[in-house]
């Protein structure tokens, strides 16, 4: 039985598809629903149980299944989020006892960290540097370092899962991201922005040495990270660790934008450049490239879909679709 926690979300529910394409079912969801349409995510799955997030560890202590993988998506992914605390609670303390629960049951431990981890950037974006490299790291705001101190616990331990990955994501797009607000891909932003004023609006840059519409992101589509995760579940000669999860190839938001109104035949002169908002300036990446030499040294050989096959795939197979979920 695989237990995949934020089931209903974004990188969760399509993992959980991932499972389902590959003839697995005997899968537990956990999730918190609330009021969001993110149930939606999950209308089209097959499998086993559905516990609320909040009684997962209660759900643990009953069950007779044998749990042989906890995929854990479920975490606070606003990089806006203020409330410390809550951070704290969400992407420390329950991934803590999630990693308990697989070391004392012999499961494969898989869980989201973020590039937000590597903050600016200064430091690069290397995932072999160790417990001293990633405890130096300097996150940009509060959500990177939720993700970048679990990270460091994590390589700490003498007690390990069997096999534990951690997955620092890249700039994910694709379908199931629709309940996310302003937390959602440039992609779905650009393709809805362009329906609704047939122009598509993209920051100025306010550092030297960027061009506006040309600070750079390693954009991943999220079928690849999805076969990813996947291959690390399976792959017994992986070794275990934090992994980066993008493409290994840095791409403009300019890129990205054209790609999209192309996709959704536009007309891609349509771009305009606006300020920055005062809150994001001093935290905002302007460049973010995976180093992925770990992944492929684990024997991941699969090429990632370029920026512009999967903006097309989402944008003509997803977003311009009545049913947009996978």
């Amino acid at each position: 039985m695989i237990i995949v926690t934020g089931a209903a979300g974004f990188i969760g529910s399509a993992f959980v598809w991932q499972l389902n394409e590959m003839g697995i079912e005997d899968i537990i969801v956990s999730d918190k629903l609330r009021t969001e349409e993110k149930w939606l995510n999950l209308a089209k799955r097959k499998y086993y149980d559905w516990v609320d997030k909040d009684k997962l560890f209660d759900y643990l202590e009953t069950t007779a299944e044998k749990i042989t993988a906890i995929i854990h998506m479920g975490a606070c992914s606003a990089t806006t989020e203020k409330d410390m605390d809550f951070l704290m609670e969400n992407n420390y303390e329950y991934t803590k006892k999630l990693w308990d629960y697989s070391v004392k049951n012999d499961a494969v431990f898989i869980y989201a960290s973020s590039a937000a981890t590597y903050g600016d950037g200064e430091l690069g974006y290397d995932d072999e540097i160790g417990l001293e490299g990633h405890n130096a790291l300097r996150p940009l705001n509060k959500y990177g370092y939720s993700k970048k101190i679990f990270d460091v616990w994590a390589l700490k331990q003498e007690k390990t899962p069997k096999k534990w990955f951690g997955l620092k994501y890249f700039n994910v797009y694709g379908p199931q991201e629709y309940h996310k607000g302003r937390m959602a891909s440039m992609v779905f932003h650009a393709f809805n922005q362009y329906n609704a004023e047939k122009e598509v609006k993209l920051f100025k840059s306010h550092k030297d040495g960027y061009k506006d519409g040309y600070q750079l992101r390693d954009f991943v589509y999220i079928k690849d990270v999805t076969n990813v995760m996947y291959f690390l579940m399976k792959e017994i000669n992986a070794p275990s660790g934090v992994y980066n999860l993008g493409t290994g190839s840095a791409r403009a938001f300019y890129e990205l934008a054209k790609s999209t109104v192309e996709a959704a035949d536009g007309d891609a002169g349509k771009i305009k450049f606006v300020d920055m908002p005062e809150d994001l300036r001093g935290k905002y990446q302007y460049f973010t490239e995976a180093k992925i030499d770990k992944l492929k040294k684990a024997g991941y050989s699969r090429d990632f879909t370029s920026l512009e096959d999967g903006v097309k795939d989402y944008v003509q197979n997803y977003l311009m679709k009545e049913d947009k979920y996978l």
